[in-house]
C-alpha cells in the first residue's frame, strides 16, 4: 500500500496489523511527523525499502513515486490516507471550501486517478459528510433558500461525482460512520471511513463488537440484541502503566487549582457556582457543549476523544487520580500504538501526532474489511461487477454514543469508579445501522 498524509501512521499500523498489507511509500508534510516515521523505519519497525516523501503533497508526482517503488498504475493494492480535516470539523467554526478542487481532498483524488489502486481507504472527521462547498452566514440568509453548493453534504457529493469521472473503470465508494469504541478501542472517537474500489463492488463495515453494558432493568430497542463485549475503558489502557513517562503537556498552576476541587468522574459542575463563573468566564453562560470544562476522567469509562492539547480548560483530559494531564505515553496507549513506537519532535508536536492519528484498532478493522473483499475478488479473477451502482452509500453504524449524565434535575452527577453508576450510565443505542444515499 501507499500512504498519504501519513502522520504518526496510526491508520497504517492498523492495516499492517492484519498481516495483509505493507507500506511501500508514505507522503507527509510535517518534519516532526516524518522524523517519527524515519526513527521507526531505522529501528526496523517498517518495511525495509519504505520510501518517505517529506513535503507538500501538491509538489509530488504520483507516477514518479510509483516508478521509484518499482510499480505501474493499477499494481498497487491499496492507497490510504486522511486529508487534514480541521475545516470540516463540527467542533469549531465551519467555513466553505470555496475552490474544492484546490483542497487536499482533491489532491487525494489526484493520486487515486494516477495510481489506480485496486482499493482505497480515506478517513476523515464525521463533519465532512455534512460540510458545504460554500458557507453563507445565517445573518445573510434572510429566509432565502440555500443554493446547491451551500447545501449540507455538497463537498462529499462533488467529490463522489469527480471520482466517477476518472477515465477507465470508475470507482465505487461506500462511506461508513463509525465509532472506534464500538470495535474495542478504549476511546470514544467518531470517524467517517470511505472505502473505494475499481471493481464496482460494495463492501460492508461490520456491526459493533463492543458496547455499553445496559442494566438488566433497562430494555433495549432490539428484540434480540447481540451479546457485545464491554467497552474497553481508560483503565484498560493506562491503569497498568507503572511509569507514565516524563513527557506531559501539563496544566498551569492556576488550572490545577480548579481541577484539584473536582472529584474524578466529574467536571465544572462540581465546583461552587462562584468558582464556575470565575474560572469559565463567558463560557459559563453558554448552552451545551461544556462537558469538557475542568473534566477529570474515569478509569471505568472509555476515554473521551483525544485532542492535540490535553491541557485546555474547555477540553481538559485530567488524570483520574492525579491532578495532571494525560501523559504522552498514556496518549499513545489509548490510541493503541505499539509500546515500542517512537515519536519525534517537540512535546506539543508529539501530542499532535498522537491526537490526530486514526486509532490503530480502527485501521485494523478497516483493513480486515478490504482484505476479505480482495480475497473474494481474487477468487473471481478480479472480474468487475457488471451492475453499475446508481448512488454511493453512506452507512451509519451506531457511531453516535449517547452521552453519560453530568447534570440532572438540578444535581451534579459524578461517575464513581468501582461503584454502581446506573444513574449516570450511557443510554442504550437508538439506531444500529442506517443507509442513505450520498
Amino acid at each position: 500500500m501507499i500512504s498519504l498524509f501519513s502522520g504518526a501512521m496510526g491508520l497504517d499500523l492498523g492495516l499492517e496489523a492484519t498481516g495483509r498489507f505493507e507500506v511501500l511509500a508514505c507522503v507527509e508534510k510535517e518534519r516532526s511527523f516524518c522524523d517519527t516515521i524515519r526513527a521507526n523505519h531505522a529501528a526496523g519497525r517498517l518495511h525495509p525499502n519504505l520510501k518517505i516523501y517529506e513535503g507538500d503533497i501538491t509538489n509530488f508526482d504520483p507516477l514518479a513515486i510509483l516508478q521509484e517503488c518499482g510499480l505501474k498504475p493499477g499494481e498497487v493494492d491499496l492507497v490510504v490516507g486522511g486529508p487534514p480535516c480541521q475545516s470540516f470539523s463540527t467542533a469549531g467554526r465551519r467555513a466553505g471550501v470555496q475552490d474544492p478542487r484546490g483542497t487536499l481532498l482533491w489532491e487525494y483524488l489526484r493520486f487515486i486517478e494516477a495510481i489506480r489502486p485496486k482499493f482505497f481507504i480515506m478517513e476523515n472527521v464525521r463533519g465532512l459528510l455534512s460540510a458545504a462547498l460554500r458557507h453563507r452566514p445565517i445573518a445573510e440568509r434572510k429566509g432565502l433558500p440555500l443554493e446547491a453548493d451551500e447545501l449540507p453534504g455538497s463537498v462529499v457529493r462533488l467529490f463522489a461525482e469527480d471520482l466517477q469521472k476518472i477515465p477507465g473503470s470508475p470507482y465505487h465508494m461506500d462511506c461508513f460512520e463509525v465509532n472506534a469504541v464500538n470495535y474495542g478501542a478504549p476511546q470514544l472517537r467518531e470517524r467517517a471511513i470511505f472505502i473505494g474500489n475499481r471493481f464496482n463492488t460494495a463492501v460492508d463495515f461490520p456491526d459493533p463488537t463492543h458496547g455499553p453494558q445496559v442494566p438488566d432493568n433497562v430494555r433495549t430497542l432490539f428484540d434480540e440484541p447481540k451479546l457485545l463485549k464491554p467497552w474497553k475503558t481508560l483503565g484498560d489502557a493506562i491503569a497498568h502503566l507503572n511509569d507514565p513517562g516524563s513527557l506531559i503537556m501539563d496544566f498551569s498552576p492556576r488550572k490545577k487549582g480548579f481541577l484539584a476541587l473536582v472529584p474524578p468522574g466529574s467536571n465544572w459542575r462540581s465546583l461552587p457556582v462562584e468558582v464556575q463563573q470565575e474560572s469559565m468566564g463567558r463560557a459559563w453562560f453558554a448552552k451545551g457543549g461544556r462537558s469538557g470544562w475542568w473534566r477529570r476522567l474515569s478509569y471505568d469509562l472509555p476515554c473521551p476523544t483525544l485532542v492535540t492539547m490535553p491541557n485546555h480548560a474547555s477540553t481538559s483530559l485530567c488524570h483520574p487520580e492525579e491532578v495532571r494531564a494525560l501523559s504522552l505515553k498514556e496518549y499513545a496507549a489509548i490510541q493503541e500504538f505499539p509500546t515500542d513506537w517512537e515519536f519525534r519532535g517537540k512535546v506539543q508536536q508529539q501530542y499532535a501526532q498522537i491526537g490526530n492519528a486514526v486509532p490503530v484498532r480502527l485501521g485494523e478493522v478497516a483493513g480486515e474489511v478490504v482484505a476479505k473483499e480482495m480475497d473474494r475478488l481474487a477468487a473471481l479473477d478480479w472480474k468487475r461487477s457488471g451492475k453499475e451502482a446508481k448512488e454511493y452509500r453512506v452507512v451509519y453504524v451506531q457511531s453516535h454514543v449517547r452521552t453519560r449524565q453530568w447534570f440532572r434535575k438540578g444535581e451534579t452527577v459524578v461517575w464513581n469508579d468501582g461503584q454502581e453508576n446506573d444513574h449516570a450510565a450511557y443510554e442504550a443505542p437508538q439506531t444500529l445501522r442506517r443507509t442513505s444515499a450520498m
